[in-house]
């Protein structure tokens, strides 16, 4: 939905997930006193933003904008995202989190998010990230913005540089796959899968599997029971 699909009276919808009651009800509570801005609804994890989304769209009344929280118990942030992106592809999403690692910024960025916030930032962005979702830009946190420009300004390194191939290797090896397992699932030679491996350490600047997995897990790539 764009902005001009908003008339002038509408408020723009918003579902807010967080595991932490203060930080949604804080929300919540900003968001009543602007114009343009309305909570439909608090989700405590994924799963419950996933159960009250398929409620709200058995009223055709889905918001505009999720808020999403990452790190929450059940089902976290980037498990939602893709279920809600794949289930209500019309619903944007925006990201509000503690993590500042361009990593885990890039991982919510290819599944469809329309905004990453760290959880110190003021009411303003927070509004300025929603209303930014509706018109189908992308608003980033200026601190994150500042790491993309420095890291793009760099010399290709850590999970950015991997191929598609690879990154799938290194979330099989967070899953603690073996090589002999890798080859199974990506129907290659075990040969190739060491290739695979090697390389991707090498460009992860690791030096054994459990680190490659810790920042696969840091990442988002993989959750942290996997």
């Amino acid at each position: 939905m764009t902005t001009e699909q908003h008339s002038s009276h509408a408020a723009i919808t918003v579902l807010i997930v967080d595991d932490h009651a203060v930080a949604r009800r804080g929300i919540s509570a900003y968001f009543d006193v602007l114009d343009d801005l309305e909570s439909v609804g608090e989700a405590v994890d994924g799963q419950d933003a996933l159960e009250q989304l398929a409620e709200l769209d058995t009223y055709g009344r889905l918001p505009d904008v999720v808020l999403l929280d990452l790190v929450m118990p059940r089902m976290d942030g980037i498990a939602a995202l893709k279920e809600i992106r794949q289930r209500y592809p019309g619903v944007k999403v925006v990201v509000l989190t503690s993590f500042g690692e361009t990593e885990r910024l890039n991982t919510t960025m290819q599944l469809g998010a329309a905004g990453y916030l760290l959880k110190d930032a003021g009411p303003l962005e927070v509004a300025s990230a929603v209303q930014a979702a509706v018109r189908d830009e992308v608003f980033i946190d200026t601190a994150m913005a500042r790491k993309l420009t420095q890291m793009f300004g760099s010399p290709a390194g850590g999970i950015a540089s991997l191929t598609q191939r690879e990154r799938a290797v290194l979330m099989l090896v967070g899953e603690g796959c073996s090589n002999r397992d890798i080859a199974r699932q990506l129907h290659i030679s075990e040969r190739t899968a060491r290739t695979h491996v090697s390389n991707m350490l090498g460009k992860l600047n690791v030096s054994s599997r459990t680190q490659a997995a810790l920042l696969a897990v840091n990442a988002g790539l993989i959750s942290p029971d996997a």
